[in-house]
């Protein structure tokens, strides 16, 4: 269950967090989850480590650029969609009204990839496969299995990822506030709801899988990080918001899980 070889374009494939203490989140992440690391050579010094379960690249820890230090960017899990075309992808972005931060570029053999801010500010990655397809393992505890975005205008983020992505939007109506499910192409694809704080930043949140939200909450909290929002029951599965010791803000699932 959840071995992935190929991604219809529009689904998130992939995810990797930009932190300022690699050494320390490949620590955490590997107690709380059972990830190995791979680590990978990209230049002087410096390394991409993919993070394993059984063998099977399911997210990367890679150093924060200087500039996002400088600037006081916290770490951040980045959220990455497959599409056909990353040049494609980004010139539609711009004239939906996104700021393409990075211009399409190849990331050596492995794929190509642009960085993109939606028109409400946040940030995604839209990723062309070459020779790596992203996450090899979805949907199983330890791996991500689902991207949420939090925006300060929903009718204006449906229209932009509808338009770039053709997204379609399904309301989930057990939740006590608007929410909506991503279709793409038929199959559920992440969430999208409107910003919890007034002064909440918009963002793509990353979801990863865990088979007790009790017991993985209070993991975060023994490993140096903390709770920030839950345990909440949804009915299908039980969430938290958590962030890991050098700031990275990610949420974690236990509950129904698709293939």
């Amino acid at each position: 269950m959840g071995e992935r070889t190929e991604y219809t374009p529009g689904t998130f494939s992939w995810v990797d967090l930009t932190t300022p203490d690699q050494e320390g989140a490949k620590a955490f992440y590997s107690a709380l989850f059972g990830w190995a690391a791979d680590d990978r050579p990209v230049g002087d010094g410096v390394y991409y480590s993919m993070q394993q379960i059984d063998g099977k690249n399911v997210a990367a820890i890679s150093p924060q650029p200087e500039q996002q230090r400088e600037a006081g960017v916290p770490p951040l899990w980045n959220s990455y969609i497959t599409v056909e075309s990353a040049d494609d992808a980004a010139s539609k972005a711009g004239e939906l009204g996104a700021t393409v931060h990075a211009p399409p570029f190849d990331v050596m053999d492995v794929g190509r990839m642009a960085v993109i801010q939606d028109p409400q500010g946040a940030f995604f990655m839209a990723w062309q496969p070459k020779t790596t397809i992203g996450a090899e393992l979805v949907n199983v505890p330890g791996a991500f299995c689902w991207n949420e975005l939090y925006t300060s205008d929903l009718d204006a983020a449906k229209t932009f990822y509808g338009g770039l992505f053709g997204w379609e939007w399904r309301e989930f109506e057990q939740s006590p506030d608007p929410y909506f499910v991503v279709m793409n192409q038929g199959h559920g694809n992440g969430g999208a709801r409107g910003l919890a704080e007034p002064d909440m930043p918009p963002n793509w949140l990353v979801y990863f899988a865990v088979e007790d939200i009790d017991a993985g909450v209070t993991k975060v909290a023994e490993l140096g990080g903390e709770g920030m929002m839950g345990p909440i029951d949804i009915g299908v599965a039980k969430l938290a918001i958590v962030r890991d010791p050098q700031g990275g803000v990610f949420a974690l699932y236990a509950g129904q899980l698709e293939d």
